[in-house]
This record gives C-alpha cells, sequence and structure tokens, in this order.
C-alpha cells in the first residue's frame, strides 16, 4: 500500500525550547491525517511537533495510492512554542475536501486547533479554533458538536471535536495545562472498506502543554554573631536544613514534562527490534495522555498481530514480571550498561520471563496483546526506555525510544497469522496467568531464538510433544490414558 502526499513542504524555523530551571516552558504537536489499522502499515501526513516551531503543507493525500479508504485536499499543519518567563504552545491541523470510504463519509473543511498560555504561575488552554464544516455521513448532513459519537451503520463509529484537558498544580503552586483536540476520527468496530476492525481514520488533530514558571527559592540567611559575642562565647553554627521528607501525593498530581532532547548511548552492545515480524511505530513519546502515566506517554506503540513474539532487546535480567491495570502483563528488563527498558499489554508470557532470569538479546519474553487499559485498541507492545543516567528520575526519566527503534536490527522475515489462533484456544484469561507458565497450545515456540529466523520456523512446525509435556510444565498431571 502506498501512500500519495503529493507537494509536502515543511519549514523549520528556531524556537524556543524549555527555558532554564523555573522557567516556563511548551510543548505542541499536530498531525493533519493519521490511518491506524491493526497489524499493518498505517500512514500519517503532516505530523509535527514543536519546539522547535515547524509548518508543513500539501496538495493532496490518498490511502491506499487509489484512494478507497481516504483522500483530501490541501492539508496544513504548523506547530509553534515559545518559553521564558511565560510560555505559549499551539498546533493547528487544516485539511480539506475530505471523502472516506468512496464517500460514505465526507467534510468540506476539518480544523484541529489547540492552545495552552501562561501568565505568571497560572495556566490555561483552549481549543476555539477546532471546527467540522459540510459534514455529511451516510447521506445525511451530520452537524458537529463537542465529543459526540455518531453511529456507522453496523460497522463502527464517528466522533467529532473530541476533546481532553488536564490542568492542576506543579512546584511550588505553578500551574501546568495539556490539552488534545481531535476534530474528526472514524474507528471500526467491524471489517469495512477493505480495512479490519480497529483501525481508525483521525482527521485535524492538535495538542498543546504548557507548565507556568516557578517562583525562585529564597537564598537561606546565614546568621552570623552577635555583636555582643565575645571570644568567649563562639559563633552560633549556622542552622541545618532537616533532610527532605516525602510529601503525601495530592490529588491533582504534578505535571511532569518529560526529557526532550535527550538520548543518552547505550553501549551494552547487541540490541534489537523488540518485536519479531511486522509491526509498524510512531514516535508518539512525550503525547497527552489524560490522568495516567503521569500525563504523557512514556514510549511508543508497536502494533502487531496478535501473539507476534516480543523478544529482549539485550543481554540482561528480568525483573518486574506479572499484572497491573494500566500495563496489564508487563515486565521489565534491564540490561548489563543498568538500562531498563518496561515492555506492557503483553498477551501471554514465555517460561524465560521469571524476575531474576538472565535473557540473551532476541530470546522471547512474550507475545504481542493489548491487557490492561489498552483493553479495545489494536494490539500492540508499549515499549519505554529507561537509561542509567536517568534513573534519579524514576519514572519520569524515560527518554524518546525512536532513535533506538530505528537503529536496532528488526527481524521480520516470519509472519504469525496462526499464533493468534494458538493463542485463542490457550483459554488466557485477564488479568494475566501465572508468569512463567504458558505454553501456546502444546508446542512450546520460546525456545526458538529472535536472532536466529530458521530456529523459529522449525519451533512453529515441529510435532507436538503431547498433551502430557503440556501439563507437567504448568505443574499439572496428565490425567490417565483411557483404557
Amino acid at each position: 500500500m502506498l501512500v500519495a502526499l503529493s507537494g509536502l513542504l515543511v519549514l523549520i524555523s528556531g524556537a524556543g525550547g524549555a527555558g532554564g530551571a523555573g522557567a516556563a516552558g511548551g510543548s505542541a504537536r499536530a498531525v493533519a491525517v493519521r490511518v491506524v489499522i491493526p497489524g499493518q502499515p498505517g500512514a500519517t501526513a503532516g505530523s509535527i511537533s514543536s519546539p522547535p516551531d515547524h509548518a508543513a503543507f500539501g496538495a493532496s493525500f490518498a490511502y491506499p495510492s487509489d484512494g478507497s479508504v481516504v483522500t483530501t485536499g490541501s492539508i496544513s499543519a504548523s506547530a509553534a512554542t515559545n518559553s521564558g518567563t511565560s510560555a505559549t504552545a499551539s498546533a493547528t491541523t487544516q485539511v480539506g475536501t475530505i471523502s472516506v470510504f468512496g464517500g460514505e463519509v465526507t467534510a468540506t473543511t476539518v480544523t484541529g486547533a489547540a492552545r495552552g498560555s501562561t501568565r505568571g504561575r497560572n495556566a490555561n488552554g483552549n481549543f476555539s479554533g477546532a471546527s467540522v464544516t459540510g459534514l455529511v455521513v451516510l447521506g445525511t448532513d451530520t452537524p458537529p458538536a463537542r465529543n459526540i459519537r455518531v453511529p456507522l451503520a453496523d460497522w463502527g463509529y464517528l466522533t467529532t471535536l473530541e476533546e481532553g484537558t488536564d490542568s492542576s498544580l506543579g512546584a511550588g503552586g505553578s500551574q501546568g495545562f495539556h490539552g488534545f483536540v481531535s476534530a474528526l476520527a472514524i474507528h471500526l468496530t467491524a471489517p469495512h472498506g477493505g480495512l479490519p476492525a480497529g483501525s481508525v481514520i483521525q482527521i485535524g488533530y492538535a495538542e498543546a502543554s504548557v507548565q507556568a514558571s516557578v517562583a525562585p527559592s529564597p537564598k537561606p540567611v546565614v546568621p552570623g554573631p552577635s555583636p555582643k559575642q565575645t571570644a568567649k562565647q563562639p559563633a552560633k553554627k549556622p542552622p541545618v536544613a532537616p533532610e527532605p521528607t516525602k510529601k503525601k501525593q495530592s490529588a491533582s498530581p504534578s505535571l511532569v514534562r518529560p526529557p526532550i532532547g535527550l538520548q543518552p548511548k547505550l553501549t551494552a552492545g547487541g540490541y534489537v527490534f523488540p518485536v519479531y515480524g511486522p509491526s509498524q511505530f510512531g514516535d508518539t513519546y512525550g503525547a497527552f495522555r489524560g490522568d495516567v502515566s503521569g500525563n504523557w506517554h512514556h514510549g511508543d506503540d508497536i502494533f502487531a498481530p496478535l501473539g507476534a513474539p516480543i523478544l529482549a532487546v539485550a543481554d540482561g535480567t528480568v525483573f518486574s514480571v506479572g499484572w497491573n491495570d494500566v500495563g496489564g502483563n508487563r515486565l521489565w528488563l534491564r540490561d548489563d550498561q543498568g538500562n531498563q527498558f518496561y515492555y506492557a499489554h503483553l498477551s501471554a508470557f514465555t517460561p524465560l520471563a521469571k524476575n531474576g532470569a538472565r535473557v540473551r538479546a532476541g530470546e522471547m519474553l512474550g507475545f504481542v496483546g493489548n491487557t490492561g487499559d489498552a483493553q479495545g485498541t489494536p494490539t500492540h507492545l508499549h515499549f519505554e526506555v529507561h537509561p542509567y543516567s536517568l534513573l534519579f528520575m524514576g519514572y519520569d526519566g524515560a527518554v524518546d525510544p525512536t532513535p533506538y527503534l530505528d537503529a536496532w536490527n528488526h527481524l521480520q522475515d516470519v509472519r504469525f497469522s496462526d499464533v493468534a489462533s494458538w493463542l485463542a484456544q490457550t483459554g488466557i484469561a485477564d488479568p494475566a496467568p501465572k508468569p512463567a507458565a504458558i505454553l501456546l497450545q502444546v508446542s512450546d515456540i520460546s525456545e526458538a531464538s529472535g536472532l536466529d529466523p530458521a530456529s523459529l520456523q522449525r519451533a512453529m512446525s515441529r510435532q507436538s510433544a503431547g498433551e502430557g509435556q503440556v501439563l507437567r510444565t504448568l505443574g499439572l498431571r496428565p490425567k490417565a490414558p483411557r483404557p
């Protein structure tokens, strides 16, 4: 499938990034058109972010090349930020002459607009420029409104002007604002128009984030000797500041800005891509995520078929294997340099996924799924990189994994169309089954190496060792054979 985007022009100009410590800062992101397809390459046009300031223009867009899914006229996108004693962030997208699925959904113009600004220690934002004009859904004129859902026969639904905001207090009482608007989005709940269920067509997305400045802390006054002090009365020592104590978490957690532009070198060596086989991912690091995961996306989502093998990206030690409500089936891997990698939303673990287990790069740890808060979304692996040098920041020490994923060796010469049906037959329940005790049907492919495609093919084609082997692996006794 090809994407036709003629005459695309991207402009880059210098823009203020985050200021010094305590300064106000902001970020913005715009996506004109995005097509997300589970397990397949999708398409994106006019996707930009700031800082630095960006603008993109295109004459047309079509997906696939014949435009049978979506076609548009001209597109434009801009993202700009300004930081210092105050901050502003704005993102705007505009798409004209939209037609989806051969005219089942059409619109004259779709505009996404988000803006945030600070004044003193206050922050706010709005989406006043967002709009949809000339919307026709299945032959019916449909006036758009904020956060409405329109049914699409028996195959999906459409949303217009979907908005999300979050404002809370940060350090020193300074306010932060995060907000996004998705002007038009089509969600498939059943296969339609050549796309599978779970596909999403999003048009006119804009996002803005600002954090107000923090007032500088007053310098402590160190008392000196009193004029009345004599040689027999030595000067008092300066008071010692108390050790910091852990504060109770407030109902509105502080907004923490993601580390932007940091890309520490990972030197443990032998890194490989975390998903085996065909997959798709984009740079969604830092995107707004409501009231979960610290309000921003700490990693990238790697979309792949249900059951695609998940690999250890480096030699290292597995830890924190299990379940939580956000990540679902999740685990961590620490490489020999101390860098940490987070894997989430797995459908199942392999026997190698044991706390404290030593693994080699390319060994299989689990399988792609959508457990936890990803239920109902296309199956994917949520993957994060936490460099050793930033571990002092806690969970917010995650950096953008996209440059690493682009550089690592990605093996994808084996497809896994049968793995999803194998997983369905195992009867795997949600929440997570016990780690390190999951086999696919009666054939264990976890022994295969992600660095050796032939070994995986051999494992998948190997004859079953019988039900008794599976039951013994799960700690159960096989039934006695019938006479």
